[in-house]
C-alpha cells in the first residue's frame, strides 16, 4: 500500500509494517487520521485489533473499547500498585493477546497516561514481561489539540506522584519504547490558505488581537438561519444542546413520530451511535450518523438535512445543494469482539451485538465533543463556556469555511486554552519529524533484534532454572523418575544448546555489524541457515522429544500444579524456539518470521494432551509400567468406590515403591513405606493379588529374586502360551486339577489364567462357578458399592475364596466395559 500524494502518510505505513517502533500519527483535523486506520485496516499483514477511550468512538472506529477489551477497572491507574485486571481473561482471550502484533488506539488524544500503562501491564502479565507492553507495537492516532483526558483534581492528587501530565505520552511504559511521531500536513477538509492558517494558529495557541478579531468578525448578533441554508449549533454543553433540539422540535405544529432501535445481542447504551428512540416530525432539521456504504454514497456523517415526510421504514431528507431527495432506511450498526481463528491464525471480527436505526439525529445543535470528527458546510458556534483545552479549535475546524462560521456571542481570549505542555510536545513532533533515512535505520534495527533474539536463551536458562528449583524442593512428593528425565534434559540442554548459542553470537554480530538490512545479507543467510538446522535438531529431536513422556504424579495438588506448570514454560519456550530455527531454514523473512514466531504461541497449546488419572502412564524409565498401569487403575476405582481422594487408598510414593519392589506377601507388603498395618488389613489382599497376577503373567519367578532388590525384578517378556496354553487346555474339556498337573503349576495360577478370559468375555463365567454362588457374590459387591476383597471376605466369613471373589469381579468389570 502506497499513498503517492501523502508521503507522511506512506512513511507510516511502512513503520507500522516494517518496524516495532511504537508510532504516533498525529495532524491537524481533516488530515485524513481516519482515513489511514480504515486503509491500515484493509491492507496490514499485522495481527491488529483496534481499541478507543468511549463507546461511541470504538464503534465509529470499528474496534472496542480499551477497559472492555483488557478488562481494566474505570478508576486511576498507580504505577507501583501492581493491579492485577478485574477478572481473568478465558483461554480465548490469553490466545488473542499472545498472538497481537499491533495495537491500534484512536482517538489518542483521550487516554490518560495511566491507562496507557494499564494496558502495559495487562500485555507484560500475558505476552512478554520483559518488553515495555508486552513487545506488541502499538499506533496511536489523534491530535493532542483537540479533546483532552478526563481527569478529576482527586483523580490527579493520586497520579501526581506518578506523572507530570496526564496526556498519553507521560506513560511511564511508552517513554521506555522512544515512540516515533508522524504529522500528517495536508488538509483535506479545507482548502481555503487563509482559513487554514488562522484554524492553525487557534490551535498552536498563536493567538493575538488581530487574529481575535478576525475571528470574531464572524458574530453576526440575533442570527436566524433559513431554511435554505440550515446550521447546526456547537455548544460545549449538552443541556444547552437537548434545550436547543428541544425548543426548536416543539415549535412544530404537526404530528410527532417516534422510533425506537432495535438492539440484538450485546450493545451497551454507552455505545449507541444515536438516541435509542427517535422523536422526529416533517420540518426537523437532522443530522445524518454515518457513511452511505452503497454506491450512491448519498450521504456522509454530518451531513444536515430536512425531514419531508415520514413514513413507517421510510424517512425522506432533504439536503441544501441537492437536487433529490434522500430516502433513509435503517441502519445496523455492529459492536465487535476480537476472536483468534485457532486454523488460520487470522484475528477475526465476531459480531456479538447490533443496533438497527435511523441513521439520523435532531441537529439544530450538537456538543463540541460529539462533532469531532465530522465536517460541516455551516455552523453557528457557541464556545464561549469552552472548558477544555481545545474545543474552541475543534469547533471552529468542523467547518469546511470560513464564511460557514457564525459565532452565538464573541469568543473571549480566555476561552482559546491550548495546554502548553501539548504545545510543547507538538513543537519537538515538528523538530524530529522522521525521515525515510530514519525508516530504514529502524528496519535494520528491528531486524538485527530478531536475529539476536532467535540466539538468546536467556529465558529458557532460566524457566529451567525455576523448573529444577521446583522439582528439587519437592523429591519428597515428586517421584524421583520425573525428576531425573528433567535433570538430564537440563544438562543436555547445557551442553548442546546454551554453550553452543554462545559461541553462535559472536558469529552473529560480525555479519550484522556489516552495512545494510540483514535481510538482504547473502552470508548471513547462509549462516542462519545452517544454525537453523543444528538448533532444530537439539531442541525438537533432544530437548521437546527428552520432557514429552516426563509425567509428574503427586500427592499434593498445590505441588503437582505448580511443577507442572514450571515444566509446561520450559517445553513451551523450546517450542517456540524450535519454530523460529524452522523458518530461518528457507531464509530469514521479517514478516514470515514475526508471524511463526507468534503462531508457536498459539499451536504449543494443541500439543499438550490432557491426562485422565485413570488412563495415566507412568515415566518410561520405571520398571514394571504395565503393573504400575493395573495399580493405578485399582486405586482409581477404590477411591471413586470410597469417594475419597486416590492417595487415601494409595500415595503416589507407595504406588512406585511397589513396581520396584513387587511385594507378593502380607509381611512383605509392610516393608513399603506409607502402607501399615490398617491398610494391609483393608488392601493388602488386593494389592499383594495384583502383583502376584504381573509375575505369572510376565513369568518373574519370585522365588529365585531377593526381595527389595528391583535391579533383580526385570520383567521377562509376557510367554505368549501361559494363559493360552491353560485356557485352550480347558475348552477342550480337562479340569482345573489336569491342567495344574499336566503343566506343573498349581491350581491357583490355573485359576488366574482362565479369570482374564472371564474379563476379556471369551470365557462364560458360568463353567467355572455355579449361578448361586454367582448371584450371592456379585449382590454383595453391587449392593455395597465395593470391589474390596477383604470386605466381601469379612461379610462370608470364609464361606467363599478370594479367587471366587476376583472371579466375580473380572465379570462384573467385564460387563460394565
Amino acid at each position: 500500500m502506497t499513498f503517492q500524494t501523502n508521503p507522511q502518510l506512506d512513511i507510516a505505513f511502512n513503520y507500522v509494517r516494517y518496524t516495532n517502533k511504537n508510532i504516533f500519527l498525529t495532524g491537524k483535523a481533516g488530515t485524513g487520521k481516519t482515513t489511514f486506520l480504515h486503509q491500515l485496516k484493509k491492507d496490514s499483514h499485522k495481527r491488529m485489533i483496534i481499541v478507543a477511550p468511549t463507546g461511541v468512538a470504538a464503534i465509529n472506529a470499528g474496534g472496542v473499547t480499551i477497559h472492555s477489551f483488557f478488562q481494566l477497572p474505570f478508576g486511576p491507574y498507580l504505577p507501583d500498585a501492581n493491579q492485577a485486571p478485574q477478572r481473568r481473561f478465558n483461554g480465548d482471550k490469553l490466545k488473542l493477546i499472545r498472538s497481537l502484533d499491533l495495537l491500534v488506539i484512536d482517538e489518542i488524544s483521550m487516554v490518560r497516561a495511566d491507562l496507557l500503562d494499564g494496558i502495559d501491564d495487562v500485555l507484560r502479565r500475558y505476552k512478554d514481561r520483559t518488553k515495555p507492553f508486552g513487545g506488541v507495537q502499538l499506533l496511536m492516532i489523534g491530535d493532542l489539540h483537540q479533546l483532552p483526558p478526563i481527569v478529576k483534581d482527586e483523580e490527579w492528587l493520586m497520579l501526581q506522584p506518578y506523572y507530570t501530565t496526564a496526556y498519553f505520552f507521560g506513560s511511564r511504559a511508552l517513554q521506555q519504547t522512544h515512540p516515533v511521531a508522524i504529522e500528517l500536513k495536508h488538509i483535506y477538509r479545507q482548502a481555503d490558505d487563509i482559513f487554514i492558517n488562522l484554524l492553525n494558529k487557534v490551535r498552536d495557541n498563536k493567538i493575538d488581537t488581530a487574529v481575535l478579531e478576525q475571528l470574531n468578525s464572524r458574530h453576526i448578533p440575533n442570527f436566524e438561519p433559513t431554511e435554505a441554508e440550515p446550521y447546526i449549533t456547537l455548544t460545549s454543553h449538552n443541556a444547552t444542546a437537548q434545550l436547543i433540539n428541544g425548543e426548536k422540535l416543539n415549535s412544530i405544529s404537526v404530528p410527532l413520530h417516534s422510533f425506537t432501535a432495535e438492539i440484538d445481542g450485546d450493545f451497551p447504551p454507552f455505545s449507541y451511535p444515536t438516541e435509542q428512540v427517535l422523536d422526529f416530525k416533517v420540518g426537523a432539521q437532522v443530522m445524518f450518523v454515518k457513511n452511505d456504504n452503497s454506491f450512491d454514497k448519498l450521504f456522509y456523517n454530518g451531513k444536515i438535512g430536512q425531514v419531508t415526510r415520514i413514513g413507517k421504514e421510510i424517512i425522506v431528507v432533504q439536503c441544501p445543494g441537492d437536487a433529490k431527495e434522500i430516502s433513509v432506511a435503517r441502519a445496523e450498526w455492529q459492536n465487535l469482539k476480537y476472536t483468534l481463528n485457532n486454523t488460520t491464525k487470522e484475528v477475526e471480527e465476531d459480531v456479538i451485538g447490533t443496533f438497527t436505526q435511523f441513521p439520523l439525529k435532531l441537529a439544530w445543535a450538537i456538543t463540541i465533543h460529539k462533532s469531532q470528527g465530522l465536517t460541516f458546510e455551516r455552523a453557528i458556534i457557541d464556545a464561549n463556556a469552552a472548558f477544555a483545552h481545545g474545543q474552541v479549535y475543534v469547533a471552529l475546524s468542523r467547518c469546511k469555511t470560513f464564511e460557514g462560521i457564525v459565532l452565538r456571542s464573541p469568543i473571549a481570549m480566555s476561552s482559546i486554552r491550548t495546554d502548553n505542555v501539548v504545545r510543547g510536545y507538538s513543537a519537538d513532533i515538528d523538530k524530529n519529524a522522521p525521515t525515510e533515512a530514519d525508516l530504514l535505520a529502524s528496519k535494520i534495527v528491528f531486524q538485527k533484534n530478531l536475529i539476536e533474539d532467535l540466539f538468546d536463551f536467556k529465558t529458557l536458562k532460566y524457566l529451567f532454572k525455576q523448573a529444577n528449583q521446583t522439582l528439587l524442593g519437592n523429591d519428597h512428593t515428586i517421584q524421583k523418575a520425573a525428576i531425573d528425565i528433567f535433570k538430564a534434559a537440563y544438562i543436555q540442554a547445557e551442553n548442546d544448546v546454551f554453550a553452543v548459542a554462545d559461541k553462535f553470537i559472536p558469529q552473529m554480530q560480525f555479519y550484522l555489524m556489516q552495512e545494510g538490512l540483514p535481510e538482504e545479507n547473502a552470508a548471513l543467510q547462509e549462516r542462519l541457515q545452517k544454525a537453523g538446522v543444528y538448533f532444530e535438531d537439539k531442541l525438537k529431536k533432544g530437548l521437546f522429544a527428552a520432557l514429552t513422556p516426563m509425567r509428574i504424579e503427586t500427592d499434593n495438588k498445590a505441588i503437582g500444579k505448580a511443577a507442572k506448570e514450571a515444566v509446561d514454560a520450559v517445553q513451551k519456550e523450546i517450542f517456540i524456539k524450535n519454530a523460529c530455527f524452522v523458518t530461518v531454514q528457507i531464509g530469514f523473512n521479517t514478516n514470515q518470521y514475526l508471524r511463526t514466531k507468534a503462531d508457536a504461541e498459539i499451536d504449543f497449546a494443541a500439543t499438550q494432551v490432557s491426562e485422565v488419572a485413570p488412563k495415566a502412564l507412568p515415566q518410561t524409565n520405571t520398571p514394571n509400567p504395565e503393573l504400575y498401569a493395573r495399580l493405578h487403575k485399582w486405586r482409581a476405582r477404590m477411591a471413586a468406590n470410597k469417594e475419597t481422594e486416590t492417595y487415601f487408598i494409595l500415595t503416589t510414593a507407595s504406588l512406585y515403591e511397589l513396581v520396584e519392589k513387587l511385594p507378593t506377601t502380607l509381611n512383605e507388603l509392610g516393608s513399603i513405606k506409607g502402607i501399615g498395618a490398617a491398610k494391609i488389613k483393608q488392601f493388602g489382599v488386593d494389592i499383594a493379588d495384583i502383583i502376584q497376577e504381573y509375575c505369572e503373567d510376565f513369568g518373574i519367578d519370585k522365588s529365585q529374586l531377593k526381595f527389595a532388590d528391583p535391579k533383580i525384578a526385570k520383567p521377562k517378556a509376557p510367554k505368549s502360551d501361559t494363559k493360552q496354553s491353560s485356557f485352550d487346555l480347558f475348552k477342550a474339556g480337562k479340569t482345573i486339577a489336569e491342567i495344574a498337573a499336566a503343566r506343573g503349576l498349581t491350581a491357583g495360577t490355573i485359576e488366574t489364567h482362565l479369570t482374564h478370559y472371564v474379563g476379556t468375555g471369551e470365557l462364560s463365567i458360568n463353567e467355572l462357578m455355579d449361578e448361586e454362588k454367582l448371584t450371592e457374590i456379585q449382590a454383595f459387591f453391587i449392593d455395597n458399592n465395593t470391589t474390596v476383597m477383604n470386605d466381601a471376605m469379612a461379610h462370608f466369613g470364609g464361606k467363599y475364596t478370594y479367587a471366587d471373589f476376583r472371579l466375580v469381579l473380572k465379570y462384573i468389570g467385564n460387563k460394565e466395559e
